[in-house]
């Protein structure tokens, strides 16, 4: 079972026209809408400058296939002096009611042009005394809320993360699942005996506000040969079969390959199945040759008559589709195991 890519790829370029998206356009959430029958891609989009500023764009289809962007602006910025003044980029979209919401991995300063060698770069984060807090002072990435009826006017909730974590790859699910909010993310330094992990894993907690989330537990860590470090990528889709998500996981070759998983409806804490293996790898230009060589990133998925289209970003510079059929791939599911 794999994921087929669109021979139209990329389906969205950095944009030389606005020097805010002018060197990355990658890493997109994603909303099918029934009644417009549009697709809304938010995707990560950067610049020149050596602080490397990260924004949100957006860009609409009418087809899945074929993407327009919407304005020569960012729809959404980093803020002016909060938690996530440096980026906001990877998000994810939920919709409950008349809002979506959306998660985003943020930093309080930028992370600087992270692909060139330290004696190449000419901005780096600030350093701090040892009492400053710690996201300050390591710039470590925290994930934010942002809430938003129409993709160009928003509410910026707050951070959901634990300042104390660095903390990313955030997901909510799109209800609440027995009476509680639930949300996967994968911390960066739940790793040892102490969290039963070697490497950076997937895990859930659950809430009674999206902005307070306890009762941890992990949900997965590397098992297959191909994976190293993992975490989730794309919110959860109900299905009969259960709560189905993509994963991505890193290997030694550091290179990002996604997997796919069914979680338990009433407990979603509970694996049900898991791909043993890759369902796409990086293998051509726009996924190997970018910022980060060697990536495919999804941050959304939708589903159009029986389709599964995946948004993925490449290298850290391009978005990329791949798809496949929902059913297809749930029934490989069903014979995989936990």
């Amino acid at each position: 079972m794999k994921l087929q890519r669109y021979e139209g790829n990329p389906i969205l370029s950095p944009n030389p026209a606005n020097e805010w998206e002018s060197i990355v356009a990658t890493n997109p959430g994603a909303w099918y809408d029934e009644d417009s029958k549009k697709v809304y891609l938010l995707y990560r989009a950067a610049g020149e400058d050596a602080e490397h500023k990260i924004y949100l764009g957006l860009a609409i289809s009418k087809d899945g296939y074929h993407f327009e962007r919407m304005s020569d602006r960012p729809v959404f910025s980093p803020s002016a002096d909060g938690f996530d003044a440096g980026c906001v980029e990877d998000p994810r979209i939920i919709k409950m009611g008349e809002y979506y919401y959306i998660t985003y991995a943020s930093r309080p300063f930028p992370p600087g042009q992270y692909w060139l060698p330290d004696d190449k770069r000419s901005y780096f984060a600030p350093e701090y005394p040892s009492d400053f807090p710690r996201a300050l002072r390591n710039n470590d990435t925290s994930t934010g809320l942002a809430l938003t009826k129409d993709f160009r006017n928003y509410i910026r909730a707050g951070r959901l993360t634990n300042p104390m974590v660095d903390d990313r790859d955030v997901i909510l699910f799109p209800e609440k699942v027995n009476g509680k909010y639930v949300m996967m993310h994968r911390p960066m330094t739940w790793v040892g005996e102490k969290y039963g992990t070697d490497h950076p894993a997937m895990w859930i907690s659950t809430g009674d506000d999206l902005l307070s989330f306890q009762n941890s537990q992990i949900l997965a860590g590397a098992k297959y040969d191909w994976e190293r470090k993992i975490g989730g990528n794309t919110p959860p889709i109900r299905t009969d079969y259960g709560w189905l998500t993509l994963y991505h996981a890193v290997g030694s070759d550091y290179h990002y390959r996604l997997g796919a998983m069914l979680l338990d409806l009433d407990n979603p804490a509970k694996l049900l199945h898991r791909t043993p293996d890759w369902l796409i790898q990086p293998e051509e230009y726009y996924e190997l040759e970018g910022y980060y060589n060697g990536v495919i990133f999804p941050c959304g998925k939708v589903v159009i008559d029986g389709t599964l289209f995946v948004y993925y970003g490449g290298a850290d510079k391009y978005v990329g589709l791949a798809t496949c059929s929902l059913q297809e791939l749930l029934d490989y599911l069903m014979s995989c195991p936990a």
